[in-house]
């Protein structure tokens, strides 16, 4: 049983990784055939599409009665993005926080954390909570296509021929959403095999494991100089993350929030805040601060190993 659940995990991840790339590329070779703006695209396809694989693994969670994997791995994938991601892509290059609109992004994401941490605080994301979280969400993408603040033409995705973007894009979603669900059943499966609270799964395999788009994306702009996309991909993704993930799980399940996340989700927060207070403090993200990032992810990584 828990060799299949290993395939399954296996196969999820993979599934996750290549569906979140077609997804994102049929998204945008579509949109573009269509004739949507670049700036609509980079607003919401690109920035967001990379955390398609977050969205359909949470609401396969909640669905499935393991809400405590759908936080997690909201929760683990804001650290991740943080201490592991963008300290990769600042080891690569330095990530330079020259950015348009980044008090604004700043904020956001900023105040996206801290509203997790009220809600937590509360026990749950109710019904109500999570249209307003959407609710939120539309503020923030209102105020972007206003402020025009993302740079959509430094992301480098082929436009493909119609057929083919709809193809890719039809298999990207099906991949996506075959390796959450497969992804779910053999992290919970382990979890349950071992004793490990589906929480720790969420926080540190599931949360990684879709994180996958987001690497491959901020890794690929690191190396391309291009840090406007890397370091908006990961403030994108973090603001998306609580207001669009949770927002639209909690419409579907009820997310009680166990104590047990409380101590993660105050790590978030502090993540986030040290980040913020970097970005303004030096105006980029050097090699330096990138391994003191990773350090600190080994740190967390070794802390939650000894909670079960």
């Amino acid at each position: 049983m828990v060799s299949l659940n290993l395939i399954l995990v296996a196969f999820g991840l993979v599934a996750l990784l290549v569906g979140g790339d077609l997804l994102v590329r049929g998204a945008v070779g579509v949109a573009r055939r269509f004739g949507v703006s670049p700036l609509v695209i980079g607003l919401t396809l690109v920035g967001f599409g990379t955390s398609a694989p977050e969205l359909v693994t949470s609401l396969s969670a909640a669905l499935a009665g393991a809400p405590a994997i759908a936080l997690g791995n909201v929760v683990g994938s804001n650290i991740a993005n943080i201490l592991l991601i963008l300290a990769l892509a600042a080891l690569i290059r330095p990530v330079s926080a020259q950015m348009a609109g980044l008090p604004r992004e700043a904020a956001w994401v900023g105040g996206s954390a801290l509203g997790l941490a009220v809600l937590a605080v509360a026990g749950q994301i109710s019904f109500v909570a999570g249209i307003g979280l959407l609710a939120l969400l539309g503020v923030y993408l209102w105020g972007a296509f206003r402020s025009s603040a993302v740079p959509a033409h430094d992301v480098d995705i082929p436009t493909d021929p119609l057929p083919k973007a709809a193809m890719f894009l039809l298999v990207g979603l099906a991949l996506t959403i075959g390796g959450a669900i497969a992804l779910v059943d053999g992290a919970t499966g382990i979890a349950r095999a071992y004793g490990v609270p589906e929480a720790v799964i969420g926080l540190t395999l599931v949360a990684v494991g879709t994180s996958l788009p987001e690497l491959a994306t901020t890794v690929m702009a690191a190396r391309r100089g291009q840090s406007d996309v890397a370091l908006g991909n990961i403030l994108g993704s973090g603001i998306f993350n609580i207001l669009g993930i949770l927002g639209t799980t909690a419409l579907f399940a009820k997310l009680p929030i166990e104590s047990s996340l409380l101590p993660d989700i105050g790590v978030m927060l502090a993540t986030t805040a040290v980040l913020i207070g970097l970005l303004f403090w030096r105006r980029a993200i050097s090699r330096v601060a990138g391994l003191v990032f990773l350090l600190l992810y080994a740190v967390y990584m070794a802390w939650l190993s000894q909670t079960f």
